[in-house]
């Protein structure tokens, strides 16, 4: 089998190459390298940008492919909200290039990386894949967008896909050679781990008002090679016939804000101060999943997602690369 993954060079798509190649399969990554490290590739990169449409077509000409893995966006929901245009170009787009050009490659398989952010507001605990879709943020209505496109192009063209919407992706490889190197940084773990380095002088918490028993956010973290995983379980669901479908992906256990930095100090041994500040826009209180289709379809399992081993593998990386691959 021979796969394409776009956004191959990012951080949960660098995961899901190493995890694909260790089954043998082989992978061509296409990343822009504007989010990504070439450096967490091992595997054949071209280097383009989705948005030149003959650059991805020639992708298809020179190599045929069995599938395709779709990483490849902007993510963060914050810029989302003052540079809108940005990402309705590029996730949509770009997106759109791609499905041409599988159409002329005749590729019909296509596994694509949602989010969780497509739900907003859930109305109710754990959240199923039926849940009312209310995006908060225009990156999350981006992705729903090109859910909708995909949906369309599998009635249109048989153009077979699986939505993988999923939760807080964190941790690392277990053996500290690849990790997450954002700039900025975003997410919770990294920025704690920042602070455990010394980097930073403390955390800062947005609110501890919300509606949870501590005060502070309650997420769903999910490990990133959990993740890659279920990337592949899509993959092979695709591989043997499967109709398009659409799964949440998660632990269904949720973790507030200071639970994780709890974990992240006894892990690190560091005491790093923490400040609270005040909230920050589009936070729902808490947001976790029902995983249970995607272990009834897709025989998909988190093995890696306990908090002790997400925190731990995260460590293991941060430590050894306390620059990111720059280290």
């Amino acid at each position: 089998m021979k796969v394409l993954v776009t956004g191959g060079a990012g951080y949960i798509g660098s995961h899901t190459v190493a995890e694909l190649q260790k089954q043998n399969i082989e992978v061509v990554v296409f990343d822009n390298l504007i989010c990504g490290h070439k450096e967490a590739v091992t595997c054949p990169l071209i280097v383009g940008d989705l948005l030149k449409k003959d650059e991805i077509k020639k992708v298809f000409k020179e190599n045929k492919f069995d599938g395709v893995i779709h990483f490849a966006a902007y993510a963060l929901a914050g810029e989302s909200m003052k540079e809108p245009a940005k990402y309705f170009e590029n996730n949509l787009q770009g997106g759109l290039n791609l499905l041409e050009a599988m159409r002329e490659g005749e590729v019909n398989k296509i596994v694509f990386s949602s989010t969780c952010a497509i739900y907003g507001y859930p109305d109710k605990l754990p959240v199923i894949e039926e849940e009312s879709k209310k995006p908060v943020s225009v990156y999350g209505e981006s992705k729903l967008m090109f859910e909708t496109i995909l949906r369309w192009y599998d009635q249109l063209f048989g153009i077979k896909n699986v939505c993988l919407r999923y939760f807080n992706a964190s941790g690392d490889s277990l053996d500290g050679s690849i990790g997450e190197d954002h700039k900025p940084e975003t997410h919770i773990i990294p920025i704690a781990m920042q602070a455990a380095l010394g980097q930073r002088e403390k955390f800062s918490i947005f609110g501890e008002d919300y509606n949870t028993p501590d005060g502070t956010c309650i997420r769903d973290y999910i490990h990133v090679l959990d993740l890659a995983s279920a990337h592949i379980k899509a993959l092979d669901y695709l591989s043997k016939e499967g109709e398009s479908n659409y799964f949440n992906v998660g632990t269904g256990q949720g973790y507030s804000n200071k639970e994780i930095l709890n974990m992240v100090k006894e892990v690190t041994g560091v005491d790093f101060p923490v400040e609270v500040g005040p909230r920050r826009e589009g936070d729902p209180d808490a947001i976790f999943a029902d995983s249970s289709k995607a272990k009834t379809v897709l025989g998909w399992e988190p093995k890696h997602s306990d908090l002790k081993t997400i925190i731990e593998s995260a460590w293991k990386w941060h430590k050894s690369h306390p620059k990111g691959y720059s280290s």
